[in-house]
Formats: C-alpha cells, structure tokens, sequence
C-alpha cells in the first residue's frame, strides 16, 4: 500500500492494462462495501421519527439509538486491519457483508427499543470494517498508474450509498401514504426502510465470490503463484510479473510497523502532526455534516415540512452531496488540497449562519415563514455542497499524504478514532440541542466552520504534488 508510483520511469503515462474493464470491475465490487458504508450510515433517516413514536421515547434515547451504531463503526475499523491480514480481505468483505445482512434483518424486526440498538452496533461494526477493508483492497489490486482514479472508486460509491438510501426511503413513504409507521404487507414502513438493505449486503457478498484475493495479502501467506496470477489479471502485460512480486515482497520487508509509542511528542503528549490529523478530522465532523445525513427528514418535519417533501429534501440534499463529491475527485489535484479546505470552510460557514438566522424566527402555525423556510433550505443544500467539494473528500487525502511513513498506519489509526468520536458527538447531542434551541445548535456549527479556517492557515501544509516519501 506504500508503493506511490503513479507514472512508469520514463515520466510518460502508463499503458491501460488489456483487461482494464476487468479491473473496474474488480474494484466496482470491491466498493460496495462502501455503497453499504453509505446506505447503512443514512438510511436510519428515514426511521428516526417513527422509532421515536413506535417506543415513546426522548430525544436524548433517540440519540443513543441512531448514534450507538458509531460504537460499532470505531471497534470495527480498529480491527479490520488485523483480521484482514489474518484471514485475507476476501473473507473479511464476506464476514462485513454477513454482519450487514443480519444487521438489515434484525434491525427490520426489533422486539424492543434494546433490540434495535444491538442490531445497530452490529451493522455499525460492519461499517467500520468496510471503511478500512474497501480502499485497502482496491489499493492492493490496482495498477499504479490508475490507483488513484480507481481509489475513488470508494468515496463515490458512499455518495452514491447515501443518495440510493434516501431515495428508497422516499419511495416506501409514497407506498405507505406518507406515513412512517403506515402498514405494508404487515411491517411499518420505518421497518421496511431498515430492511432493504439485506439486498445490496446479499449482492456484496455475492460479488466477495467473484473477485481475486489481494496480491499482497497471498504473498505474505506464501502463496506466489496464485499472486501472479492476480497480478496478470490486472496488470499490463508488458509488467515484468517476477519483478512486480520481488517489488512487494521488498516493499512489505522494509515496512516499519508504527506503534502508539511512535505518536508520543515532547510536549502535549502527541507529536504535532498528530494533533495536526485529529483536528482535520474532528473540524470534518464538528461542522455538523452527519446531521445533513442522520436527522435532515426530522429537522424539516420539525419546521413544518410534511414527511413525504422531508424525505424528497433528503434526497435532493444527498444528489448535491454526490455532484460535490466529483467536483473535489476532479479539482484536488489541480488546485490542491488546502485551497479546497478554505473555499469550503468558507462556505460552509456562511451557509450554516444562514441557517442559524433562518431557524430563529418564530413559527407560524408549525412552520417557519415562506422567507425563512426558503433560504433554510437553500442554505442546507449549499452547505453539503461546500463540504462535499471540500471537506469531504480533502480530509482523507490529507489524512492519506501528511504523515511520515514511520508513524503513517497508527497516525491515521489516532486520527480515524478521534473522527468517529466526533461523529459521536454530533450525532448524540443534536437532538437534545435541537430541542434546546435550533438556531442556537447551527451557531455552534458556524463557530467550528469558522474556526476551521485560521486552522488550515496556521497548521496545515500543503501536500499536493509531494511524494510520500518527501512527508519525511
């Protein structure tokens, strides 16, 4: 995973691979894991209000409801790393693509409101682990001079997850008369919602049986030949296959294994760069994004909105999510990382003060005014906009790039914990807050775009156009 070629010696552009369709394929499959990643951490949205109803709870145990599922994401990408290089990537997508499927099942049929919350830390662990497993393994089989294209592969199909989840959300609402808890053959629609997902879970691990184990993964097993085989299915052909193993054989002894003791700085526990990564990615979380994602059906029921326009918001907010997402894969590289990071910072922050300012006025018979409805939903959408094009994809480039390779696996493991607590955070507490005060919960949001700002100016270097090796 550290080889960072991305052109052949002579600086021109490598030749496609012949079978460069098999190799979309192969990580097309690959990536589902990362649809579902989408799918599973949006879908609950569609649920949040009926599950409030069906079990008459509070805010505050509707929060530990949606967000305990982070529980499951964090233990789950803690150890996906290990269980993959014990048992090989394939495996592991089946064990997440099985999680996901019995995850889908229980969570569509709860007994209780205790039922439901294991189900979800059970479909959470799964998530964890396709966060790590997916652009682990697309990396390993990608040809160099394509990773980075086919690494966005993963990105694109949690965009694409999200979206998928709203708009079938939408369309079980329209079955059900508009109503969250409206029969159909038998269930709520909240249930039906929560149970679709079994379909792309089957399909993930259907596509796990169709797909080569990693190269790397087979070498470190002693499995060299069938390693070259998969290197001869995604390779050139022009590819010296023997050098290509010695190449990451070499590579993988020299690889230095990073450890927690690596990260200890003088001062402030942590090394600089270290706190430099957390803070990247709790400003991801902090700005409010999951809220967008978990909540955004009941913020505009809480407004006034009816539920069948809820849900179709929902999904128009994640369509300007995905058209975001692909504004960053193409600019990134042309105009670099930090740039992106300020324009969206920037963005943001102006959209969520206009939605702070929008959901301060008085409601009106149970809806915000025309003006200040109007510009809510406008404001939201631009704010997912600028994260999306920004923030969304930026972190984990800067996350990928900034960090030594002496310390690059625990650094990035330091810094993916510390943004699944924020997740946490965010998640667990908006409703609670939102019933405080809505406008006053979008000021904190604005505080912490705004605050992003000065944050990349002072400590963020840029690392567009460096070479890992060159991150010291």
């Amino acid at each position: 995973m550290t080889d960072t070629a991305q052109v052949p010696p002579s600086g021109g552009r490598a030749a496609p691979p012949e079978h460069l369709s098999h190799v979309i394929f192969i990580t097309a499959a690959a990536a589902m894991g990362g649809f579902l990643f989408g799918y599973d951490s949006s879908v609950i949205n569609g649920a949040v209000e009926a599950i409030r109803s069906r079990y008459d709870i509070g805010s505050a145990a509707l929060a530990q409801v949606i967000a305990i599922a982070l529980i499951g994401c964090a233990i789950g990408a803690a150890t996906a790393g290990r269980i993959a290089d014990r048992i090989g990537r394939i495996r592991c997508m089946r064990i997440s693509a099985a999680l996901f499927t019995v995850s889908a099942v229980g969570s569509a049929l709860p007994f209780d409101i205790y039922d439901l919350a294991v189900w979800r830390i059970i479909g959470g662990f799964a998530i964890g682990m396709a966060s790590v497993i997916g652009p682990a393994y697309i990396a390993e089989v990608s040809p160099a001079a394509y990773r980075g294209r086919l690494g966005s592969f993963q990105q694109a199909a949690i965009v694409i997850g999200i979206a998928i989840s709203q708009l079938v959300n939408f369309g079980i609402l329209q079955l059900a008369n508009g109503d969250q808890r409206g029969k159909l053959l038998g269930l709520e629609a909240w249930q039906w919602m929560l149970g679709v997902m079994v379909v792309p879970a089957l399909l993930y691990g259907l596509l796990s049986f169709a797909i080569p184990e990693s190269p790397r993964y087979l070498l470190s097993v002693g499995k060299a030949d069938r390693a070259r085989e998969v290197l001869a299915e995604v390779e050139s052909k022009d590819v010296d296959l023997d050098a290509r193993v010695a190449e990451i054989e070499h590579a993988m002894r020299r690889e230095h294994k990073s450890t927690f003791k690596d990260l200890k700085g003088s001062r402030f526990y942590f090394l600089p760069i270290v706190w430099v990564g957390i803070g990247l990615s709790m400003f991801q979380q902090l700005v409010g994004i999951n809220v967008a994602f978990y909540y955004s059906a009941t913020l505009w029921q809480s407004v006034g909105i009816n539920p069948s326009s809820s849900f179709f918001y929902s999904f128009t907010t994640s369509i300007v999510n995905i058209i975001g997402t692909v504004i960053a894969m193409v600019l990134v590289d042309k105009v670099g990382r930090k740039p992106l990071a300020l324009v969206g910072s920037s963005g943001m922050a102006i959209a969520l003060a206009f939605e702070a300012w929008a959901f301060s006025a008085p409601l009106v018979n149970g809806k915000l005014p025309s003006t200040e409805g109007t510009v809510a939903l406008v404001a939201a959408h631009v704010f997912v906009l600028f994260f999306a094009l920004s923030w969304g994809v930026i972190v984990w480039v800067f996350l990928g790039e900034m960090f030594p390779n002496k310390i690059r696996a625990a650094a990035l493991g330091v810094a993916a914990s510390a943004q699944w607590i924020a997740n946490w955070v965010i998640t667990a507490s908006f409703p609670s807050l939102a019933e405080w005060n809505l406008s006053g919960t979008y000021i904190i949001y604005t505080f912490f775009a705004v605050l992003s700002i000065p944050f990349v100016l002072l400590f963020v270097k840029e690392t567009k156009g460096k070479t890992l090796e060159e991150m010291g």
